[in-house]
Order: C-alpha cells, then sequence, then structure tokens
C-alpha cells in the first residue's frame, strides 16, 4: 500500500509543479510527512533526491515553446540555488526536527496568506 501512497506523492507533486511551478516542499515533504509517515529530514531528503532527475525539464520546456522562460534569470537563479541548497542542507541537518518541522509550517503559512491576500 505504502508504494501506492509513494507513487501518488509523485504524481501530484508533478502534477503541481507543472501547473502551478510548486510540488517539492510545497506538495511532497507534506505528503510524506502526513501519509507515508516519513519524519521531517527523511521527507526533505528523499525530495531533494527525488527531484535531481526530473526537475521539471518537461514542464520548463512547455513554457519555455510559450515564450514564459527568462533563461538568463534562471541560470542565476540555479546557480545560486546550487549554493543555497548545501548550505541550507548543512543547517538543516543539525536542526532539531520538531523545531526544523515548525519553521517550515511557519514559512507555507506565511507564504500562503501573502499569496490569497495579494500583498
Amino acid at each position: 500500500m505504502e508504494q501506492y501512497i509513494i507513487l501518488a506523492i509523485g504524481l501530484f507533486g508533478g502534477i503541481a509543479s507543472g501547473l502551478l511551478g510548486i510540488g517539492g516542499a510545497v506538495i511532497m515533504i507534506p505528503a510524506l510527512i502526513f501519509l507515508a509517515g516519513f519524519s521531517q529530514h527523511t521527507a526533505q531528503g528523499t525530495t531533494l533526491c527525488a527531484m535531481i532527475p526530473p526537475i521539471g525539464i518537461l514542464a520548463a520546456i512547455q513554457y519555455y515553446k510559450a515564450g514564459f522562460v527568462d533563461i538568463k534569470s534562471s541560470m542565476f537563479i540555479a546557480g545560486t540555488f546550487f549554493i543555497g541548497a548545501y548550505l541550507g542542507s548543512k543547517v538543516a541537518l543539525n536542526m532539531n526536527p520538531f523545531i526544523l518541522k515548525k519553521i517550515f509550517g511557519a514559512v507555507l503559512l506565511y507564504i500562503s496568506v501573502r499569496m490569497i491576500t495579494g500583498k
């Protein structure tokens, strides 16, 4: 049964990624925690590992074809994301999982309120 949950999480995360530009952190991490019983650290690590091969290449191609990709900006973001992800992982791995989960939830809540209120 767990394999079907994992497959559904991947599918839904991919759909959300292509549809909304989200998927990894916002969809897959909470789903792995609440549906598959993963710890915060394992959910984050598993999601990062899962995103290495696809990282949205097919969705990015569709957006590029439609004229909605700024190549220069995406290259700068990719380069700094690479460094930031490394540094962030070093910090996260040394944090208490309870605190890490609370920070993750607070960030999602803040983003949701900002998106809903339009500010």
